[in-house]
Parts: C-alpha cells; structure tokens; sequence
C-alpha cells in the first residue's frame, strides 16, 4: 500500500529535515506539531499543522494537541475494514501511514544536577507515547519510526518499491514498544527515587542491550549472548573496546571482569592474572613490570592460557613478558604503541582496552536465581588500618602491615572459603572455593611452600577453630588478617600468641559466592 501521508513530531530532531524533505519529494505529505513544525517550515518544506487537523488549537502548554480522534483515527483504520473506512469518510478522518515521533528528552532531563520535580514531570511526554503505540498496534499498515537511525533505511525501501515491507513495519513496531517501555521505566525509576526507595526499589526496571551472540556459554552446549546496561555510565567490561583477537568466549568476558577487579584494588602499579574467576597470581611493584613478574612467578604453571588484568598502559617490557607464554586475554587502561607490535604477532590473544574501574563506576551485583534474582551492592570496602583492631600480644611491624593490607585486597576477590598467603607484595599460594577453611588454608600452604616462612596469611571470614591458625603456624606464617567474630575468637587469639602470630581483627568479612 502506497504511503500517502506521514505525522512527524520529534524531540530530537537529528536529520529529520532531510528525512522530510525527501518524504516531501516522493509524495508523502506532512503533518507536524509546534516546534518540529517550525523547523520543517523554515527549511522550506510544505507542513500542514497538526490544529489545522483536529479543528482544535494546542493547548494547555501543548499537554493536548494530538489526542484527537482526526489523529488517532488516521492511525489505528484498519485499511481493509469495511467499516473503519466508512466511519473514515463519515467523519472526515484522514489515513496516517507513518508516524515518526520520538519522546521528550526525560533521561537528558533528570539527568541534570539542579533538576526539580516540576521540570521532571513537564518532561513526561502523553501524546507522543500514544501516537507511538497506536502506530505500533496497527504496524500492519503504518510504519513507526522512533529512531532517527531508521530514516536511509525507510527511503531506501519507499524509492524502491513506494512502501515500507511488512516485516520491517513489525521490527518498527518492536522498536517502537522498546522505546515506549524503557521511557516508561525511566519515569517509574525517577519517582521511586522521589519517593525515597532508594537503590532497591519496589519494583526494578533494568534494560539490558545486546553486544554480541557468543559462540557458547560457559560450555559447547550452552548458547549464550552478551548484554550490557543500556543506561548505566560507559564505563566496564561492557563498554570495553577489543584492539584485537579472536572473539571473547563467555568465559573470558567472566574472568577479564574478575582480573581488572583486582587490579583496580591498587594505587601502585598492580598485575593479576586469573583462572575460572580466581586469582593463580597477583602482584603489586614499583613498576608494572615488576608486578606482573611477580604476579606470574606466583604460579607460573596456572597462569598458562590464564586472563591478565593491569592497572596501567602496557609499555614495551610488559609486551614482551605477556608474550611468552599463551595467554587468553589482557586487559589494561591503555598500550603503548611499541606493546602493541610485540602483542599483536599473537594471532589469538584477546587485548582490550578500558578505563579503570573505580569504587563510583562499579554497578550493582546481580545474581540469578531460580523465578527471580539477588540485588546487592558490589562488595567495596577498602582496608584501612587505623580501623582494625590488633587482638594479639605482638603487633604487625610496618612490613607486615603492608603484606596484611596487599593480602586482604586480594582475598576479597577469591572465592570463599578461602585463604591468601602473600609476601613482598606477591601472593604466594591461594586457597580458594573450599568447603571448609583449613581445607583453603592446606592449599594455600602447600603451595606457597618455603615461601610461607615469613608471610602472613588473609582470610575472607573468621576462624571457627584455630586449627587454620595452627597450620599457618606450623608452615612459618608469622601474621594473619581475618574479619574476627567467631564465638571461638579467644582460641585463635590463644593459639596466635603461643605461637609467636600477630593477628589483625578487620571487622568486616569478604564472601564471595
């Protein structure tokens, strides 16, 4: 069905002149509202205004201009109903064959940092979410266009063959109820914080855009895609750019997120290199070549096919470092262009760039489960050590201090049960994901080996027995870290001053589940 007429009323008005204007040439009338109207007018295009439809004038601030039968009538006709069309010429209405609106700015507006709830409210759009919905409803014969990045594509197909094709009038209208409903959500969003709801809201509105299909998920067997918040800060493992590689794996993207966490932990320049989501090792130094030597002789067996996250551009000495060994993926603030030579013989290895993750940019952690999900605050408690508590005779000297400190950044992102033994700003063994913290403990212990003897030890969660404390004793462990808050404190506490530990209560836990 040849289109004859087209309603046109957009707040952004991104290449609606020249879209008109090539409507205008096929035979397309137009009809507008105030200000598209106005712009349309000035570049010379025919318009007839939407008052000179209705009988009616706009009005109340423009709140009711287009509610109005001789619209919404045009719009929703079936075109082969025999009486639709009679009820059309009985009342004069008018078919509209495109309606090509989009919404008053509301995010752009609630954005501001001096927004009021007046001006929120008047930027709560009636008309134009009615006129989208309708069109959408009756996409058997109307085409809805709510995004100016549609126009090439509508002429394309209008000089082609004079009408827009059914099956992209219904991906028009999918999109159109996409717009309608994240616009809807955005509202809902903006009065539960009004209300003082807070971050956990009666009801949560989250819209989620695709970036990729993956191959598989987590196995071959699993299909899988990559979403990302559509209205969260650019900012993460969503937004970050891959300069190059084959494509990320499901699993990847898991562990480029767990590696760029940790190494986000620190000031100075820091490296970890994950497996399954764990830290195999982590290192802090001078230099981010130093810290990343440190982070793959922790255990340079696990590091092999491991994900690397640094904290820092990666200059020529790291390149050369990263490249000899196969590594599934890097993920660093920036690279040097000399690094990216080096990197890139590597056909497969995956190098992506981001910012690096503050304690600001990290969103909210969502778990699913079964008929519904968990909503909880990413863990960012940062250690600080004039707020823990010394529960031994001996205190920590400045050395262990330090280790305490790099040590409990680290088990914070291991998962629980688990145990970190560190050193020199190195991990030296981990522990993690354990069913009983001994068990997490022996690991770690075993693979530290002689470097124990003078490390100290973190745990994410309290001693229940002081068997962990005998252990690390035994291996020559000379302080430990833990949250503290176990009935059985005081045995720990004993067992650490009969053995020469100081021990540092934090009085905050890390799970990590």
């Amino acid at each position: 069905m040849k289109m004859k007429r087209a309603l046109i009323s957009v707040s952004d008005k991104t290449g609606i002149v020249e879209f008109a204007k090539k409507l205008h040439a096929l035979g397309i009338g137009i009809v507008s509202t105030g200000g598209t109207m106005k712009v349309l007018r000035e570049a010379g295009i025919p318009v007839t205004y939407v008052s000179d439809v209705t009988g009616f004038p706009e009005i109340m601030d423009g709140r009711v201009k287009t509610l109005n039968p001789y619209i919404h009538g045009g719009i929703l006709a079936i075109r082969d109903n025999e009486q639709h069309k009679a009820q059309m010429r009985q009342h004069g209405i008018q078919g509209i064959d495109m309606v090509v609106v989009n919404l008053y700015p509301f995010r752009q507006t609630i954005a501001k940092p001096d927004v009021t709830l007046h001006d929120a409210v008047e930027n709560i759009d009636i008309g134009g979410p009615a006129m989208v919905r309708a069109a959408a409803k009756n996409f058997r014969y109307v085409a809805v266009v709510v995004n100016p990045g549609r126009y090439e594509q509508i002429l394309q197909e209008l000089g082609g063959q004079g009408e827009v094709s059914p099956r992209t009038r219904m991906l028009l209208a999918r999109e159109a109820f996409q717009h309608t409903a994240e616009y809807d959500a955005a509202i809902s969003g903006y009065l539960s914080g009004q209300l003082g709801e807070g971050i956990f809201p009666a009801t949560l509105h989250k819209i989620w855009e695709k970036v990729q299909d993956l191959r598989y998920g987590e196995n071959p067997h699993q299909q899988a895609a990559f979403y990302r918040d559509k209205y969260a800060p650019a900012h993460g493992i969503a937004y970050a750019k891959q300069l190059h590689g084959k494509e990320l794996s499901f699993n990847n993207i898991v562990d480029v997120e767990a590696a760029y966490a940790i190494a986000a932990e620190f000031e100075q320049p820091a490296a970890a290199i994950i497996k399954h989501t764990n830290p195999c090792g982590t290192g802090t130094g001078a230099s981010l070549d130093e810290a990343y030597a440190k982070a793959y002789e922790a255990d340079s067996v696990s590091a092999y096919g491991g994900i690397v996250g640094l904290n820092r551009p990666v200059d020529l000495a790291v390149a050369e470092k990263i490249g000899e060994i196969f590594l599934e993926a890097v993920i660093a603030p920036g690279y040097e262009p000399e690094a990216m030579q080096v990197l890139t013989r590597k056909k497969n290895i995956r190098l992506l760039e981001a910012p690096l993750l503050t304690g600001s940019s990290r969103m909210m952690d969502i778990k699913r489960v079964s008929g519904g999900i968990l909503l909880q605050e990413t863990d960012r408690y940062d250690a600080v050590q004039n707020e823990m508590k010394v529960v031994t005779k001996r205190c920590p000297t400045p050395d262990e201090w330090e280790q305490l400190l790099f040590a409990w950044k680290v088990v914070k992102h291991v998962k629980s049960n688990a145990i970190v033994i560190a050193g020199n700003n190195q991990t030296f063994g981990v522990g993690a994901g354990q069913m009983n913290r001994v068990g997490a403990a022996a690991i770690a212990l075993e693979q530290a080996g002689e470097k124990a003897r003078g490390a100290v030890l973190a745990s994410d969660a309290f001693f229940p027995f002081q068997d962990t404390v005998n252990a690390a004793a035994k291996a020559g462990v000379t302080a430990i870290i833990q949250p503290g808050g176990s009935v059985r404190d005081e045995e720990s506490i004993q067992a650490a001053d009969e053995q020469g530990i100081a021990m540092v209560f934090t009085g905050v836990r890390h799970f990590k589940h």
